[in-house]
């Protein structure tokens, strides 16, 4: 998939992201941007494929660094 495209597709996750998210919370928006970041490298990403990138970070309690 073309970057501008990946860029659009992770544009609108985020932006769905801050919208349910309070702006304080940031390692709740980090989590989920890094694991957006994680599958739009990979070769195959799709808005499904972020979608649920979004869901299982939002959904899973971090872990310890």
């Amino acid at each position: 998939m073309p970057d501008a495209e990946i860029t659009v597709l992770l544009e609108a996750v985020l932006d769905d992201v801050r919208a349910g998210t309070p702006p304080w919370d940031t390692t709740t928006r980090e989590r989920v941007a890094v694991r957006l970041r994680a599958v739009a490298r990979e070769d195959h990403c799709s808005l499904e494929d972020l979608e649920r990138a979004r869901r299982d970070a939002l959904t899973r309690a971090p872990t310890a660094m």
